[in-house]
């Protein structure tokens, strides 16, 4: 099993890469000293210098009258109380004369990857990381125009944000008690300015964390099969959101919204696998989206969805 797979590595302290697709069914890792025969890039980086470029994307969304149509099948979910909190994306169908390479060369991001010429993924979400006997999660949930006058004032205060918000925080303090003790909260809420192309977004993050005793590295796999799908992008509860996810998207997410992280013998560092780019038969499409509470309104969802899609 690779679950057991991972946890041998982290007894034996041996560096590996780590990619989950969404479901945790597909997984994918190699050991760092053998990447070079792989044609797969990452980049982790919480201190990247910005580099502005001057690439665009033309964009084929979903028409709204679709989006609206599985916006308000979700919405009876959450008035049925089968989930409260759901996080639906759609494909954009995009343009661009850059390869997956270019894109991972030129894209500003906490964590990049290029997985051989099908994704390319650049993301600024953190999943988890361990360090020092600690576990740290930060969910980011909330996006706003930093345009809007004051941006920062509008998304804190904004009800239906502050109510998804602390939904995914009391998901994720669940997750970690699985795996972890003394689980707190550090940070709650948040502001993180984001590059988005022509534009700047304001997100919200909270900071999560548990503790972990001396023996976290052979049970690295174990943690990661219990705390996977990431609750940021699924929902809550998340069993029976993953199914509705499932009838309602009407495509297969694959890796987008998975997973991937470093494991180098000491820590693990991991990111969410948003504002991806997935080469297909049919061209290059992009996958995003947001979380529906039983507050959104479908045009400020639908708006948001593709204000996420852009090359950073």
């Amino acid at each position: 099993m690779m679950w057991d797979k991972l946890n041998n590595f982290g007894k034996l302290r041996k560096p590996f890469l780590f990619i989950s697709d969404f479901e945790a069914k597909e997984i994918v890792v190699i050991p760092l000293d053998e990447l070079k025969n792989y044609d797969v890039e990452y980049s982790i980086d919480e201190h990247y210098a910005y580099k502005k470029h001057p690439y665009t994307l033309k964009k084929t969304p979903i028409n709204f009258d679709e989006y609206k149509k599985k916006f308000d099948y979700v919405q009876e979910k959450i008035k049925n109380g089968d989930t409260y909190l759901l996080n639906l994306t759609s494909k954009t169908k995009i343009e661009t004369h850059l390869s997956l390479i270019d894109i991972f060369n030129i894209s500003n991001a906490h964590y990049k990857l290029r997985y051989k010429d099908k994704f390319v993924c650049f993301s600024p979400e953190k999943f988890i990381q361990i360090k020092n006997n600690k576990i740290n999660t930060f969910p980011m949930k909330g996006t706003i125009d930093a345009s809007i006058p004051q941006a920062k004032s509008v998304i804190l205060a904004n009800q239906k944000e502050m109510a998804e918000h602390i939904m995914v925080v009391d998901l994720l303090r669940n997750d970690l008690n699985i795996v972890s003790s003394n689980v707190r909260v550090e940070d709650f809420r948040y502001i993180t300015s984001i590059d988005a192309g022509e534009k700047k977004l304001l997100q919200v993050s909270s900071h999560i964390c548990g503790d972990l005793d001396d023996s976290w590295h052979g049970k690295i796999g174990s943690i990661l099969k219990e705390l996977l799908p990431a609750g940021s992008i699924s929902g809550t509860p998340k069993k029976s959101t993953l199914d509705i996810i499932k009838s309602t998207e009407e495509y297969t997410r694959g890796f987008f919204s998975g997973v991937f992280g470093i494991y180098d013998g000491d820590s693990f560092d991991s990111g969410v696998m948003i504002r991806f780019i997935e080469k297909t038969d049919d061209g290059l499409v992009y996958k995003s989206g947001g979380g529906i509470t039983l507050e959104s309104d479908a045009e400020s969802e639908y708006n948001e969805m593709l204000d996420k899609v852009y090359i950073p």
